[in-house]
């Protein structure tokens, strides 16, 4: 494992109802910021819900099958369910790097670092939010969601990677706001690998993700 020993890492069994989830990362991020609370990396899987983000568009709630959550995330609609990786991050950007747009970029390289270690050629998309790699009809798909808050400089919420969720379950929506590009995942892609598998490719660039943020305000490749 490749975790500094100043910052949590932490996955949990089972499925964590959001709710839960949430109120803890709410609670964490006060006590972060005003106790000096250890941070954390919270890997994690969610019953099946859908999830509405600030500029989440009621139109773009196609069905309510599932529990549906507004939250004080950025971005639009996006599912969580079995199979899906969440991680939640928690750190004090004070201390690491006071600017938005560089930490959104080094999660997003984060992410797309992890998938590159199953061979997978994920990237960002320019004007679209999330992670984006071809799926085996040559598609561009979206294998990743990014939706983050910050509040007096502690991060929450975080990254949502499809490694084997049932992406039927993503018809209810309109994923991230975007309907002209499917979603695909790890299985889809025809690779089989467990949500351990990820977790443990997380581990080994997360490295590489806290270098990025320790550039911030220097050269942290973001084009403004």
């Amino acid at each position: 494992m490749h975790i500094p020993a100043d910052i949590d890492w932490e996955v949990s069994s089972g499925l964590t109802p959001y709710p839960e989830a949430v109120a803890r990362m709410e609670a964490l991020q006060s006590a972060i910021r005003d106790q000096g609370a250890r941070e954390l990396i919270w890997l994690l899987e969610h019953p099946p819900l859908y999830t509405g983000g600030t500029s989440a568009d009621p139109a773009e709630l196609l069905s309510r099958q599932f529990p549906v959550y507004d939250t004080g995330r950025g971005g639009r609609y996006t599912y969580h369910g079995p199979g899906q990786r969440v991680g939640y991050v928690m750190l004090d950007l004070a201390k690491r790097c006071k600017d938005v747009r560089c930490y959104v970029h080094a999660l997003e390289g984060w992410v797309i670092d992890a998938l590159g270690r199953f061979g997978v050629a994920a990237r960002r998309a320019e004007g679209r939010i999330g992670i984006w790699c071809d799926n085996r009809a040559g598609q561009e798909a979206k294998i990743g969601a990014i939706g983050v808050r910050i509040r007096r400089w502690v991060t929450m919420h975080g990254f949502a990677v499809n490694v084997s969720p049932d992406l039927a379950h993503f018809n209810g929506i309109v994923p991230c706001g975007i309907a002209e590009f499917p979603v695909t995942s790890l299985a889809d892609l025809g690779i089989d690998a467990t949500l351990e598998d990820f977790d443990e490719a997380l581990a080994a660039t997360l490295p590489d993700f806290l270098n990025a943020l320790a550039k911030a305000g220097t050269d942290c490749s973001v084009a403004l």
